[in-house]
């Protein structure tokens, strides 16, 4: 939850529409998913299982991705503007991060939403300056 929590009061400083509430619950369901075959056996009888779950919560995560980018067009430049794809990034990994700290791996975690944090962040200014 606290991953989950840093990246989403990122966004949600930043006035996004997924801000700190969603990307906790998507790091919290992604490591309760990945701990529910760790906790219950099926790691030891299946080797294929953890490996389903992640790719399940990958793809279930990308359909809130999705709805996540909206596709609008501007009445002046009557050209389609594509938003959302940050946030979307950003929900995929609160994702990816919530499956590390599932699985133990909470180092990983915790560097992950370190560099989360600075491509947000820094990586914004450099974009900026072009």
């Amino acid at each position: 939850m606290l991953i989950g929590a840093i990246i989403g009061l990122e966004r949600q400083i930043r006035h996004k529409p997924a801000g700190l509430r969603t990307h906790v619950l998507v790091s919290l369901g992604s490591a309760i998913f990945t701990l529910i075959i760790i906790q219950t056996g099926e790691l030891q009888s299946s080797h294929d299982a953890l490996s389903r779950v992640i790719q399940g919560i990958a793809a279930g995560v990308g359909f809130l991705g999705a709805g996540e980018i909206v596709r609008q067009s501007s009445q002046q430049s009557q050209q389609l503007e594509i938003h959302g794809l940050t946030s979307a990034a950003a929900i995929w990994v609160s994702a990816a991060l919530g499956i590390a700290a599932g699985c133990g791996l909470w180092q990983l975690g915790l560097i992950g939403v370190l560099l989360t944090f600075l491509v947000l962040n820094v990586f914004r200014r450099l974009e900026k300056r072009d």
